[in-house]
């Protein structure tokens, strides 16, 4: 080979691969000896449809409750958002000691509750702010299962039983409250007011008052723990089984917003004596003891224990995913696009080429812009995977690899599409994956072999869904303490969001997406 040519040569290959380092090999492994080199770009169809998601695995620390009406005619439909949680209790738990005036221990004030009470925490909010609601908080009876999915069924775990052990008095309580996302009643002084940081110190909330009796029974349960009578505060586990098991939260009423809830806090209230340095109770000029309320959060959802999301749609939304002029993405565990890739077609075509890059572009239909006061947007990141892997990748807390999986965000700027600039990696592994399943079968079947008949069973068996790939709605968090951020986790996006693709069944008004393939030849 001359030397200007393998220069050439050099210099393209460099080009290519260093576009993307997400190539794959069709039917090279070894560059051939000769000196020409040419690189094509092509396009081969793809076919899409809307995938309904029925439910989806949602490991969250968020809780969603609410309802929201599509306010579009022709639109989704309604969906009502709940949700369930335990609350967490810190290993050996216990209360404050009560004020012993011989031994000057203690700083309570009398060994009884002031008040008890439920907050739920939410940082924010979809839809309407001032949208009067009423929310119902029950206990649960029973506890959650570890699972995640968004189709959990909430009857399950409470309401089932009549008697709660250790609460004869009080039972399994049932909390209303009615509320609005923004409190008009909060001044402006408490929702402004700030620390010496400049960090807010006012945290939206819903707070649902709980019997005084509740509260002095589960205080005189802890003493019981603190005089070795029982294990109930040990650990969570002790707690969640004896004590409280969880609880749900929904809305009976109200239609157009959704609470993002952050937590779930019981608290109680305790009235505790001022006492000096040596622990000895203070008192007033006139004797009378001096003395100080306080609340404190004793129990939490945080993410060591259990918490579960359900989300009910109307039957709209099995309307819009049947449509076939399109397809759709909508949140939360609403519906997918799947898409069928030519993978077959590609090899064949390819099978001597070496493939550099393939492109895939999902393009959004143009929406009416404030058309509706509260109208959904488009999710802003996706999450390109194959569909046998759709529910694996959650459920096991799988990072996009760049082989079989790939993010990408809606460029709603300048083009409002969703763009996999290289999924090569993916095209490259599918091809082989088959063509190693055809092989194994062909040597097990040795003289017997019928090709035709194997791409049948094929098709119809193990490689079902080989061509298929999904796009799901995701949420990506990055690792913001480095100087070039990395993802350190993907889950659904669970707010509400949709997006209406372009695509659908070429036979049924919809249209041929295209996939761009570069590949590269070699002449001889």
């Amino acid at each position: 080979m001359k030397v200007k040519y393998l220069g050439i040569l050099l210099f393209a290959i460099l080009a290519f691969y260093g576009c993307d380092d997400n190539t794959g090999t069709l039917g090279m492994s070894m560059l051939p000896d000769s000196d020409g080199i040419s690189a094509t770009t092509t396009t081969f169809d793809v076919t899409t449809k809307s995938l309904l998601a029925e439910k989806v695995y949602a490991k969250t620390s968020t809780g969603y409750v609410g309802k929201f009406t599509d306010p579009a005619p022709e639109g989704f439909g309604s969906y009502e958002a709940s949700f369930l949680t335990e609350l967490n209790c810190t290993d050996d738990f216990k209360f404050p000691a009560v004020y012993d005036p011989e031994k000057h221990v203690g700083t309570m004030a009398g060994d009884t509750v002031v008040s008890a009470q439920l907050t739920i925490y939410y940082s924010s909010w979809f839809g309407d702010s001032l949208n009067p609601c009423r929310m119902s908080v029950y206990e649960l009876d029973k506890r959650l299962e570890n699972k995640h999915y968004t189709d959990i069924n909430p009857k399950e775990y409470y309401g089932n039983e009549t008697d709660k052990p250790h609460f004869e008095k009080t039972g399994y309580f049932e909390l209303h409250k009615a509320y609005t996302a923004y409190d008009t009643s909060v001044p402006d002084s408490v929702r402004n007011a700030t620390d010496s940081n400049g960090n807010s110190l006012f945290y939206p909330n819903v707070t649902l008052p709980l019997s005084k009796l509740f509260g002095n029974e589960l205080l005189q349960l802890n003493r019981a723990y603190q005089r070795g009578e029982n294990d109930f505060f040990k650990n969570s586990e002790k707690f969640i089984d004896n004590v409280l098991k969880g609880v749900y939260i929904k809305t009976d009423y109200g239609d157009g917003t959704i609470l993002y809830v952050d937590r779930v806090d019981l608290q109680m209230q305790f009235r505790f004596h001022y006492v000096d340095s040596l622990g000895v109770k203070l008192t007033k000029k006139d004797g009378k003891d001096s003395l100080y309320y306080s609340t404190a959060t004793v129990f939490a959802s945080t993410k060591e224990v259990i918490q579960a999301n359900k989300f009910e749609s109307s039957e709209e939304l099995i309307k819009k995913a049947n449509e076939t002029g399109w397809s759709y993405l909508k949140s939360p565990a609403g519906i997918f696009t799947e898409a069928t890739l030519p993978y077959d077609k590609i090899h064949e075509e390819l099978s001597n080429d070496t493939l550099n890059a393939v492109k895939l572009t999902f393009t959004n239909y143009n929406k009416e812009s404030n058309k509706y006061k509260f109208s959904m947007s488009a999710p802003q990141t996706v999450l390109l995977l194959r569909k046998k892997d759709m529910d694996s990748f959650f459920v096991n807390n799988e990072l996009a690899n760049n082989v079989t999986s790939f993010v990408a965000t809606h460029n709603s700027i300048e083009t409002n599409q969703y763009t996999f600039m290289n999924i090569a990696r993916l095209v490259s592994a599918c091809i082989n994956e088959k063509k190693t399943a055809k092989q194994k079968a062909k040597e097990a079947a040795g003289t017997s072999w019928n090709e035709t008949a194997w791409e049948t069973e094929w098709s119809e068996g193990e490689g079902k869904d080989w061509d298929k790939v999904v796009i799901i709605p995701v949420v990506v968090t990055y690792d913001t303490n480095s100087s070039t951020p990395s993802i350190i986790g993907i889950q659904h996006d669970l707010k509400p969001t949709y997006a209406k693709l372009k695509g659908g069944d070429p036979e049924q008004g919809g249209t041929k997406l295209q996939i761009e393939v570069t590949y590269t030849s070699f002449n001889k």
